[in-house]
Parts: structure tokens; C-alpha cells; sequence
């Protein structure tokens, strides 16, 4: 896994044997910079063949559109095919943005529980979990490396001081009954994780 910050959002990519995925991106606009990343990280372009994104916000999808051009194949999880389109509005309204649009019938939709099927076609095994606390489009990556990407799920150190929130409780139990070593956040430092005991 590789992480990559060429904005304000952590982004990663993991290779697989068979593809590479990309999880998230950046803002619009920003194309440039994520050049300059996988560059500095010795990562192709062409080796990235596929993206998803934790869920459907501005600084997560602003190049979503720009790489589906470039051929990387973008993957939308059922739950979030709603909310595809969600930013449009705010990217279109700055032109020097140079704003490209998702193409969702260039698109592969799954389903979380077909997820772990897809993700071995790449080489990769884990699977994908729907985490929507934050949003209802928000998902998380688990791997069965122990590593878990949750995008702008809420810290699991701060899961106390939501008290009463029954949606972030469930979703963190969602995820740590699956016994992750380390959980990767969007605009957070990667954490270690402790026993579970809720």
C-alpha cells in the first residue's frame, strides 16, 4: 500500500497481482500534482486500473472523471450510485477547475457483497463495507492484510465522545469485529488498533 498527498485528502493505492486499485482522490483541479505523486512514488499511470471512493464528497472525487478518461476503470458501490453526481454543481461553478464528470456507463457498480469476488479479479483480497455515519454514501476497504480504509468515518479514539451515536457505533463495530491491525483515514494519521471491547 502507498499512501499519496498531493492535496488535502490521503489517498493510497494498492497493488494487486492483476490491477491496481486507487482509493479516492482529490479535489478538481488537481491533476497535475496527483502526476507528480505517483511519479515521486515510481507508481505508472497505467498500472492504476481501477478506483473507489469512500464516498461520493468533493475532495474525495474531484479526478474521478479525468482518470476514467485515462482508462482507469471507476468502481461504484450500489449504495452510493445516488450520490455519483453530487459535486457536480460545486466543481462546474469554477471553470478553471477543468471539471470532467463522471461517466457512470464507463462505470463497473457492485455490491458490497459481491465485493470481495471483484477485488480477487484484481488481485487483492479483501472486501468492501457499507459505513454510511458520515454519509449515506460512505464506505469503507477492508483487507485481509489487516489494513482498513475508511475514508471520513469518525476517529474510533473520538467513538466515546458520540455517545448515543448508534449509527458511528455500528459501523466501528462493523469493522472491528473484523480484527484490523491499522485503520487509514482520509484526512487523519494512520492509527493502530486496539482490542475491541464495546
Amino acid at each position: 500500500m502507498i499512501k499519496l498527498r498531493y492535496g488535502n485528502t490521503n489517498t493510497f493505492y494498492i497493488p494487486g497481482s492483476d490491477g491496481g486499485l486507487l482509493i479516492d482522490t482529490d479535489w478538481a483541479g488537481t491533476l497535475p500534482q496527483f502526476f507528480k505523486a505517483i511519479k515521486s512514488a515510481s507508481i505508472e499511470i497505467k498500472a492504476i486500473t481501477s478506483l473507489l471512493a469512500t464516498h461520493y464528497h468533493p475532495d474525495h472525487i474531484g479526478l474521478a472523471g479525468e482518470l476514467q478518461k485515462l482508462g482507469v476503470n471507476l468502481m461504484i458501490v450500489d449504495v452510493q450510485s445516488p450520490f455519483v453526481h453530487a459535486s457536480d454543481e460545486i466543481f462546474t461553478r469554477d471553470k478553471r477547475l477543468n471539471y470532467h464528470a463522471i461517466d457512470e456507463n464507463a462505470a463497473t457498480v457492485i455490491t458490497c457483497a459481491e465485493s470481495r469476488d471483484v477485488l480477487k479479479e484484481l488481485g487483492i483480497n479483501g472486501e468492501i463495507l457499507h459505513t454510511p455515519s458520515h454519509s449515506e454514501d460512505s464506505i469503507s476497504l477492508f483487507l485481509d492484510d489487516g489494513s482498513c480504509f475508511v475514508g471520513d468515518l469518525e476517529p474510533l479514539a473520538y467513538l466515546e465522545g458520540y455517545d448515543g451515536n448508534l449509527a458511528l457505533k455500528s459501523d466501528w463495530e462493523k469493522i472491528m469485529h473484523r480484527h484490523p491491525k491499522r485503520i487509514l483515514y482520509a484526512h487523519a494519521n494512520e492509527t493502530e488498533c486496539p482490542e475491541w471491547n464495546k
